[in-house]
C-alpha cells in the first residue's frame, strides 16, 4: 500500500492537469458572441460562434457581444443658443461591428462610447434654440446619430440610432410656454369666431338681395315664422300684419261700396 500511494497521487495529479487543460482550451461562444484571440500578446483571427479551442497560458480569448447595446446617457445640463438652462438626456443605440478594432483601439469601447455620447449630446443641443430642441427632435436626432457614429467609426462601432429622451426646464420657462400657449389658443379662437361672424353675414347679404328681388319670399318667410310662433301654446303673441297682405280684403270692400 505505501509503494501504490504515490502512484495513486501522481494519477490524480495528471487527470487535474488534463481537465485543467480542457477547460481552459475549450470555449463555447454563442451565436452573437465572436472570440478576440492573443497568443502571445498578438492577434490571431477572430474566432467564434460555436467550439473554440485555444493554447492554454499562451493564448488569451476576449470575448465581443455583437448584439445592438441600448445605452443610456445620463442628463446635461444645456444652454441653448437662446441662454436657455435645460436638462435633457438621451439614450443611443450602437453595435460592434469589428470586434478586433473595438478590442484593441480603445481601453473600453463601453465608457468611450458613452463619453463621446455625452460631450455630443451637450455640444449639437448647445447650438440650437429651444423651439428647436421641442419641435425639430427629428432632426436633432439625425446629427446626434451622424456626428457620434462619425466619432466611433474608428472603433469599429455603429451608431445605429440616437433618440433624445427628456428635456426638462425650468419653472419660470414652463409658465412662460403655458402662458403662450394659452395665448394661441385664445388667438385662434377669435380668429375662427371672426371668421363665422364673416361667413354669416355673407349668408345674410345674400338673403337679403334675394328677399329685395322677390317681395313674395319676403311673405313666405313671415309665415314660416308665425307657423313656428304657433307651437308655443302658453304664451300670447301680438305680430304685426303686412298692408300686403290685407289688401285684397280692402280692395274687395271698396269695390262693394
Amino acid at each position: 500500500m505505501p509503494l501504490l500511494a504515490p502512484s495513486f497521487m501522481g494519477f490524480l495529479f495528471i487527470i487535474f492537469l488534463v481537465l485543467y487543460f480542457l477547460s481552459s482550451a475549450i470555449k463555447i461562444l454563442k451565436e452573437y458572441e465572436r472570440g478576440v484571440v492573443f497568443r502571445l500578446g498578438r492577434i490571431i483571427p477572430v474566432k467564434g460562434p460555436g467550439l473554440v479551442i485555444i493554447w492554454p497560458i499562451i493564448d488569451k480569448l476576449v470575448r465581443v457581444s455583437l448584439r445592438i447595446v441600448t445605452m443610456d446617457v445620463p442628463s446635461q445640463d444645456i444652454i441653448t443658443r437662446d441662454n436657455i438652462t435645460v436638462k435633457v438626456n438621451a439614450v443611443v443605440y450602437f453595435r460592434v461591428m469589428d470586434p478586433i478594432r473595438a478590442i484593441t483601439a480603445v481601453e473600453d469601447f463601453y465608457f468611450a462610447t458613452s463619453q463621446i455620447a455625452q460631450t455630443t449630446l451637450r455640444s449639437i443641443l448647445g447650438q440650437s434654440q429651444l423651439d428647436d430642441l421641442l419641435i425639430n427632435r427629428e432632426q436633432l436626432n439625425a446629427e446626434l446619430q451622424k456626428v457620434i457614429d462619425f466619432q466611433t467609426e474608428p472603433w469599429g462601432i455603429k451608431v445605429t440610432a440616437v433618440e433624445v429622451k427628456n428635456v426638462d426646464l425650468p419653472e419660470e420657462m414652463q409658465r412662460a410656454i403655458a402662458k403662450q400657449a394659452e395665448a394661441e389658443r385664445e388667438r385662434r379662437a377669435k380668429v375662427i369666431h371672426a371668421e363665422g361672424e364673416f361667413q354669416a353675414s355673407q349668408k345674410l347679404a345674400d338673403a337679403a338681395t334675394i328677399i329685395a328681388t322677390a317681395p313674395s319670399a319676403l311673405q313666405l318667410r313671415f309665415l314660416q315664422t308665425l307657423t313656428e310662433i304657433a307651437t308655443e301654446k302658453n304664451s300670447t303673441i301680438i305680430f304685426p300684419v303686412p298692408i300686403d297682405m290685407l289688401k285684397p280684403f280692402i280692395d274687395k270692400l271698396e269695390g262693394g261700396k
